[in-house]
């Protein structure tokens, strides 16, 4: 259950990054509410993941979710490049992330 726990962390963490995008530096309030929320969201989550999991495993898988799904979410919604070194890059975190989750 931890790690699922910790996989939502990561999805709000994108979430939130998302959001930064959308707040227009938080001068619009509704978006600066929803990122806020995010923000809050993803480190209570984390708070609850790490009561079981290790604290640098969890960190860095959270951090690694978020990045990779803002990568990707960024590619999508945004139109950024999309250069083979970025999905190389991507693809090292995913492996990392692997063999973080393997090694607990």
């Amino acid at each position: 259950m931890s790690w699922l726990i910790l996989f939502l962390a990561g999805l709000f963490e994108v979430g939130w990054a998302i959001g930064l995008k959308y707040t227009d530096g938080f001068t619009r309030p509704l978006p600066t509410l929803l990122t806020v929320a995010a923000m809050a969201a993803s480190l209570g989550l984390l708070g609850l993941a790490v009561r079981e999991l290790p604290l640098g495993t969890a960190y860095a898988i959270w951090t690694g979710v978020g990045a990779v799904g803002t990568v990707i979410a960024g590619i999508i919604l945004f139109g950024e490049s999309m250069a083979p070194m970025r999905i190389v890059s991507v693809l090292l975190i995913v492996l990392g992330l692997a063999g973080l989750k393997a090694s607990t």
